[in-house]
This record gives structure tokens, C-alpha cells and sequence, in this order.
């Protein structure tokens, strides 16, 4: 895990408990067979797994060094009262590579299209998780029309900081006001990931930290065996790299109310875990993290926020507490909608 990735993570779950690899490759673990669908977008496929029955679909967008599985006690869960659709996205687990930049837009296409053409139809309930949770924000400002309602699990804020070398760097800085290119579905010879350059050293022994171990065991052996592919760090690397772009030019703008009147659920965890250890003081951390979650609520005039005593990884610690909130903002999204049919 690349230094850079490990303090997005840190940064966004304080204490939360990391997935430790030892190393392993992936020509030594053979590959799981995929639970859900390979979705071919011309060129490259996405992997998306749907289970339940019940509108409006549930969808999941994954933290950063997260997969489709690790939402297997939310899933099953949330597959009693609505369908719900988790995936990995291009470059994770058995998703191919995907076009580059990976902005938001570009994540946003590949995700839309993939659901077309399951034949999952629109409007959906978004779940964003960590870095996913400003990934559905980019979706629901991109098509409007097809978003029913979201819950936003421990979300990325615009102004949130990192820990990188001894200080807090807010997310934004790193923006250098690129603008953002059309996303497409073609893929081109340098999207391609470079290929390792040191690939880990055979016979070394993977273990999974307790926190996954709450999973299924099929899904902890999906987790060591997606670990060790060498693409992801290729594509999280231009994930973080055009994320700052969207975090700068939304700090420029007034967010509030951007979401209209949809559904909006905020799941926040109790404490952020800082130290004094940084040049920032952790209470300053602290009230800021409090501050960008107050924000996102107020995305939409609808909005609410909940605290859960939890760490960054909920959909680990209280899959109850998280599947809860999915449903009840599915719960609104049917009011909703039953109220507009009764009025037409």
C-alpha cells in the first residue's frame, strides 16, 4: 500500500483498522470466480453484483482500496426490503483498466453505462463510502434525474486534511486547476497501467487484520486475492490526483443546496481519531471533520446527519446501523414517489 494511499485512508478513518498484506502475487493466488456480472463497455469490463428485489436499487460506491465484497453484511441485509447493486470500480478486483483521467466524470460514465446495460433501471439510492461519497455527489449534479435519494457513509469533504509527512494537507492543495476532460468508454494505449516494477516476493503469507474478518470467508478470500493485483495502485493514483480538482473548484462555490431537495442521509463517526502529532492540533482537526460533515448534510434542503459510534469502516462495524439508514432513505424515496403518482 503506497504511503500516499495509506494517509487518504488514515485521514478519512482515524483509527480504522487497514488491511495488512504481508504480499503475494497475483499469478500465485489463483482468481476467484467474479459473484456478479462482467459489464463490457467496449474495449473493458466492469464487474457488478445485484441481489434483491424492490425500487428504488440501492447502489454502492466504494472508499478508496475497497471492493464490491466488503459490502456483503450491508448486501444481504439491505437485499430484504430493496435490490442493491455493489461493484468495483475499473482497475479493482476483476474490473479491467479503465480510460484515464479517473475523474469523477470518467467513474460517473463507466458506472451509468454498466447499469444500462444490466438493465438496471433508474432512479437509484446512491451509497457513498469515504472517496465514493464525493464520486455520488459528482453523479447526482451529472444525471438528476436518476438519483432517488443518498447516504453519504463517513464521506471525503472538500476541505478534509491528510496526514503526509509530519503535516495536515488539505485535500484541495494538491488541485493545479486542470480542467476536466470528457469522460469516454474508448479505451487508448497509454490507459493502460504501467507494469510493476517490483512485484512482491514469492512465498510471502497474507493475513487480513480482525476488522475484515467480520466478513463472509468467501469475501476474506477475495480481499487477500484482490490485495496483491498490481493495477489498483495505478488507478487510485489518478483518482487522488483529480479528485483535488473537483475539491478545489467546489470550495469556490457555494455547495449549499446543490442537491436540491434530495433524500440525504449523512452517517458521521463519533470521533475522528487525531493525534497532536501533526502541525495541526488534533481538536482544530476535530472541529473541522465536524464542520465538513455539517456541510455535506446541507447539500441538500432535505438533508440529515447521524452519528454512529463507529470508525471510518461502518459498513464493517454496524452493518445494522448503515443498512438502517439505506433504508430509510429508500423508505422516503417510495413516499415520494407514491405522493407525486397520487398527485398526477
Amino acid at each position: 500500500m503506497g504511503a500516499t494511499r495509506g494517509a487518504w485512508r488514515i485521514a478519512a478513518g482515524g483509527l480504522a483498522a487497514i488491511l495488512c498484506l504481508a504480499a503475494g502475487t497475483a499469478a500465485e493466488t489463483p482468481a476467484p470466480a467474479p459473484p456478479g456480472r462482467m459489464v463490457d463497455l467496449g474495449g473493458h469490463r466492469l464487474h457488478i453484483h445485484c441481489v434483491g428485489s424492490g425500487k428504488p436499487t440501492v447502489v454502492v460506491e466504494n472508499g478508496l482500496g475497497d471492493y464490491s465484497f466488503d459490502w456483503a453484511l450491508v448486501e444481504r441485509r439491505v437485499s430484504e426490503f430493496a435490490r442493491i447493486c455493489t461493484y468495483d470500480r475499473a482497475g479493482y478486483a476483476w474490473s479491467d483498466p479503465g480510460p484515464k483521467p479517473r475523474t469523477f466524470a470518467q467513474i460517473n460514465l463507466e458506472l451509468h453505462d454498466a447499469l444500462a446495460k444490466l438493465g438496471e433501471r433508474p432512479p437509484f439510492v446512491l451509497v457513498g463510502h469515504s472517496f465514493g461519497g464525493p464520486v455520488v455527489r459528482q453523479y447526482a449534479l451529472t444525471y438528476p434525474g436518476e438519483v432517488a435519494g443518498m447516504v453519504l457513509v463517513d464521506s471525503v469533504h472538500e476541505d478534509q486534511r491528510v496526514p503526509i509527512q509530519g503535516k495536515a494537507v488539505r485535500l484541495r492543495d494538491g488541485a493545479k486547476g486542470m480542467i476536466v476532460p470528457e469522460p469516454r468508454e474508448t479505451m487508448r494505449a497509454q490507459d493502460r497501467p504501467p507494469p510493476a516494477a517490483d512485484p512482491p516476493a514469492k512465498g510471502s503469507v497474507a493475513e487480513l487484520d480482525a476488522l475484515y474478518r467480520r466478513l463472509p470467508l468467501s469475501s476474506q478470500k477475495m480481499r487477500l486475492w484482490a490485495e496483491t493485483l498490481p493495477a489498483t495502485e495505478d488507478t487510485e493514483a489518478s483518482q487522488r490526483e483529480w479528485s483535488t480538482e473537483y475539491f478545489a473548484k467546489w470550495h469556490e462555490t457555494d455547495q449549499e443546496g446543490s442537491l436540491g431537495a434530495l433524500p440525504l442521509l449523512v452517517l458521521s463517526r463519533e470521533k475522528g481519531g487525531y493525534s497532536d502529532s501533526l502541525d495541526v492540533p488534533a481538536a482544530t482537526l476535530e472541529a473541522e471533520r465536524l464542520a465538513g460533515q455539517t456541510a455535506l448534510a446541507r447539500l441538500s434542503r432535505h438533508g440529515k446527519r447521524r452519528t454512529l459510534s463507529s470508525g471510518h469502516q461502518m459498513h464493517l462495524e454496524v452493518p445494522e446501523q448503515v443498512s438502517g439508514a439505506i433504508r430509510q432513505i429508500v423508505e422516503e424515496a417510495r413516499e415520494r414517489r407514491a405522493t407525486r403518482q397520487s398527485a398526477s
